[in-house]
């Protein structure tokens, strides 16, 4: 049964049959193979009750978001404002990068969006300053990961859609892990940038600081509005999201006038149509998780691959690289649907905190798509900057280096992604 499900998975992926399909037809293969009396009309409802979630509602809310400030200014001012900070020091545009993509990344919850808003201008500035470009690709493209660390996230979103865990407990719990890759990224940007002689920008002056710091000032009060609405009880994370698109619907329509009226159709035809690809996803595995569930193929497998009574620690590390070889190939949305009913009661039964397996789970998905061969973000890399696969994909192991050092830092002290919950 596991074979032929898997067969059938490949199959149609190596033919070229988009994701959907591939998520619907296999498991209903088995259930009409293996469970003839199982009623059809269960899979459809399966399939609407996969969209049904409150929470889902802060998915295309934080995607509009991120749309309005990637069309707008916010972008621009909070690298400004990250620049007048640490240009002047080695690897100081480097490090303004990083920092504004997890900054970014605290607004919109999506990597594509921070690789667009944030590597288009930022490239240029390298580059001018005397970084290769494969240097400076690699470093976007990465950098925007954190994205999917520091809330709001839309992967995390998606793990708390599948296994009942709190989304503002996994917000939060985001935030070390977030900034511990910041932290990595800007020690190796510091010590690149000296031993291959960057030239650096010059000094600026308080006053010059306080004039960015005024111009960032409303940007960054997207972050403090979230996090202080969400874990003061005020509003939840999906209320939270809609006050996120009043919030840039003011600052670039009102107040940064870089919007008009008649752009708001277009941004709003852009997020439809990425909406409705994850919502697509987000039905058919809905019906993928409940086939194979009954099927008890969760059990087939993990009995297969982890034995009886498995430690948690070797839950972790086969959670690990599930997930990381999955994102590899398909958007992480997918595999977090796929997979973790897999994984999930059997951790739990292990002892594993649920929002510590979900900041791992997160953790690969964001390793998973700078991955080649089919990482999500080398593929956006290729078409913001217009640069072949090989190039894109040359300033990568660095820091997928580094994110493996983390991810064994993350698993071994659980206390990285539990320290702030609640």
């Amino acid at each position: 049964m596991v074979l032929l499900l898997m067969a059938i998975m490949v199959a149609l992926l190596l033919l070229n049959f988009p994701m959907l399909l591939t998520m619907i037809v296999a498991p209903l293969t088995i259930l009409l193979n293996y469970f003839p009396n199982v009623n059809p009309i269960l899979a459809i409802q399966q399939v609407v009750a996969g969209v049904q979630p409150f929470v889902l509602l802060a998915v295309p809310m934080f995607i509009l978001a991120a749309d309005i400030m990637s069309a707008g200014q916010t972008a621009k001012r909070l690298l400004d404002f990250v620049q007048t900070f640490v240009g002047h020091i080695h690897g100081g545009l480097g490090i303004t990068t990083a920092a504004t993509c997890t900054l970014f990344g605290a607004i919109s919850g999506s990597t594509q969006a921070t690789v667009v808003a944030i590597g288009k201008p930022m490239r240029n500035r390298m580059l001018e300053s005397g970084y290769r470009d494969s240097d400076t690709i690699g470093l976007i493209i990465s950098s925007a990961i954190i994205a999917l660390l520091i809330p709001p996230s839309i992967s995390m979103i998606m793990y708390c859609v599948v296994t009942g865990a709190s989304v503002g407990d996994l917000f939060i719990a985001g935030v070390l892990p977030g900034l511990l890759i910041l932290a990595f990224f800007s020690v190796f940007i510091y010590f690149d940038a000296r031993r291959k002689n960057i030239p650096l920008s010059n000094r600026l002056t308080f006053k010059e600081r306080m004039v960015s710091f005024k111009k960032a000032i409303l940007p960054l009060g997207f972050p403090v509005i979230i996090f202080a609405g969400i874990y003061s009880g005020f509003f939840s994370p999906t209320e939270a999201s809609a006050i996120a698109v009043l919030y840039a619907l003011i600052l670039e329509m009102l107040i940064f006038k870089t919007i008009k009226p008649r752009d708001l159709p277009k941004i709003a035809l852009s997020t439809g149509a990425v909406t409705a690809s994850v919502f697509i996803l987000v039905a058919a595995g809905s019906l993928f998780s409940w086939a194979i569930s009954y099927a008890r193929i969760p059990q087939i497998i993990t009995a297969a691959i982890l034995g009886v009574d498995p430690s948690a620690l070797r839950i972790l590390i086969t959670v690990t690289f599930a997930y990381f070889i999955g994102c590899m190939f398909v958007d992480s949305i997918v595999v977090i649907i796929i997979l973790t009913p897999i994984f999930f009661p059997l951790a739990m039964a292990a002892g594993i905190h649920p929002i510590h397996l979900g900041i791992v789970v997160t953790l690969q998905a964001a390793i998973g798509s700078i991955s080649p061969p089919f990482g999500c973000n080398i593929f956006t890399g290729i078409a913001i900057f217009n640069r072949p696969f090989l190039e894109v994909i040359k300033g990568l192991p660095p820091y997928i280096f580094m994110l493996v050092i983390i991810s064994v830092l993350i698993i071994a002290f659980p206390q990285i992604s539990l320290l702030l919950v609640p």
